[in-house]
């Protein structure tokens, strides 16, 4: 990936502080996306000799201008890793979900991958090269229950969104889309607060890995998605970072 720009957005938090580091360790040059963590993100930057761009990726407009103003400052952009997102913390039933909190989970996921993508593309059918990494979620294959916002965005995502786009970059040529789906991974957040020692045997009851992801397991497999050189014959799959996860215990 050498001299290769590469955009991580929500590339300040934990999965994506890992995927920049790789990606700048396999010569890239990194744009990190933060909408409010300014102070880590320019933390990391100066780490990985990257760069910060500013953006709120719910409006569309910023999503473009976002893309816009790396083009500008690079040159060029030929990997997008749409990594943004947010996750509610309060568990509740599908009922119990009021609208707010629907329409903002969704917006902040779906959303935020759909503008994400569409600034990316409208770049890439003029470049006519590009490769988009999507990141979904297990809760998207499996259902998480207490999460169905969450969820039904992060499934959309890795289901319509990314089959439709991969056929829809076929007439540009030499671009792919594809997607990673983590599941429970320990970042330093929950390393302070780690899960209850219930809450992971039934997490790791369907795993044939009794252990869960670390970010950089996320990050190696964005890596390999991103190249051409390790997937340039891939596009339109979902890799599952999830120790062999065949489902949930209700």
């Amino acid at each position: 990936m050498e001299g290769k720009v590469a955009l991580v957005t929500g590339g300040a938090g934990g999965i994506g502080q890992s995927i920049c580091r790789h990606l700048s360790a396999e010569g890239a040059i990194v744009a990190i996306h933060y909408h409010t963590s300014e102070n880590d993100a320019e933390k990391l930057a100066s780490e990985i000799g990257g760069f910060t761009v500013n953006a709120d990726l719910r409006i569309p407009s910023e999503a473009r201008k976002m893309i816009s103003n790396i083009v500008s400052k690079v040159g060029g952009l030929d990997i997008c890793v749409a990594n943004s997102g947010h996750y509610p913390s309060r568990s509740l039933s599908f009922w119990e979900i009021d609208d707010e909190r629907w329409e903002s989970t969704i917006s902040s996921n779906l959303g935020v991958a759909v503008n994400t993508s569409r600034a990316f593309l409208e770049h890439a059918s003029v470049a006519r090269s590009g490769s988009l990494v999507l990141v979904g979620s297990t809760a998207g294959v499996y259902g998480e229950a207490g999460h169905s916002d969450y969820a039904t965005a992060k499934g959309a995502i890795t289901s319509g969104l990314l089959l439709t786009l991969k056929n829809d970059v076929a007439k540009i040529g030499n671009v792919r889309v594809n997607a990673v789906a983590p599941g429970w991974t320990i970042t330093k957040k929950k390393e302070i607060e780690p899960p209850k020692e219930s809450s992971i045997g039934r997490a790791q009851s369907t795993m044939a890995l009794k252990k869960f992801a670390t970010p950089d397991d996320v990050a190696r497999a964005v890596v390999m998605l991103s190249s051409n050189a390790t997937a340039g014959h891939i596009t339109g799959q979902i890799i599952e970072i999830a120790g062999g996860m065949e489902g949930r215990i209700i």
